[in-house]
């Protein structure tokens, strides 16, 4: 396949990139700042663009069979509004370009944590990360209005670090994956192979999901 990834130049962007080159995909890895990307492969091209802007998205991802975007704020310039200007920019994109697979890195905080609940409301939820989770959120639901494309969107486990690929993991819908113990946790290793077994054999078309151990 030919893949597109926005924000490959983030800790999760970079790894979807290197799962998807050692499968075997094209990869065109998309930055604003493209010297910020530090990977090298025979199939690996780099190039500039902005995932917020219509016009900008679809002259890179034209010619593509998946998009995958992994853009996030620049939390030293605070949440802003990225997440939902990338989201018009990337459906309006896409359809421009006559690309119809988005594949979105989402945020965990929109996930039920108990009836009623959702995980950013709980008590335990750091007050500091909820601005980005309810930029998520507003993400999630333009998504969820868009009926033409086939999107998906993933929502990782509460906490999502740097860790081995396993090439194991629990896969749930709206509600938040937990292990025995109550953890819900996720490499981005392993995220990053979740997200490309979905692109490679899609199971949820127009709806969000959420990987967990």
């Amino acid at each position: 396949m030919k893949i597109v990834v926005f924000g490959v130049s983030g800790r999760i962007g970079s790894r979807i990139a290197q799962e998807a080159l050692a499968r075997g995909h094209e990869v065109t890895a998309v930055a604003r700042d493209p010297s910020r990307v530090k990977l090298t492969h025979p199939r690996l091209r780099v190039t500039s663009g902005d995932a917020t802007k219509p016009a900008s998205v679809a002259a890179v991802v034209s010619g593509h069979d998946v998009v995958v975007t992994s853009i996030g704020p620049d939390l030293s310039k605070g949440v802003g509004t990225v997440l939902t200007d990338a989201a018009k920019a990337l459906l309006e994109g896409l359809k421009k370009a006559k690309v119809n697979r988005l594949m979105v890195v989402g945020g965990a905080g929109s996930l039920i944590a108990a009836p009623g609940v959702l995980l950013m409301n709980t008590p335990q939820f750091p007050a500091d990360w909820k601005p980005i989770a309810h930029a998520h959120a507003d993400a999630l639901a333009l998504y969820r209005a868009e009926k033409a494309l086939d999107w998906s969107y993933l929502s990782p486990a509460a906490l999502i670090e740097p860790g081995t690929r396993t090439g194991s993991y629990r896969v749930g819908g709206d509600t938040l994956l937990t292990d025995a113990a109550g953890n819900s946790r996720i490499s981005m290793e392993d995220y990053a192979a979740a997200i490309l077994d979905e692109v490679e054999k899609p199971k949820h078309s127009r709806a969000r999901f959420t990987v967990a151990y």
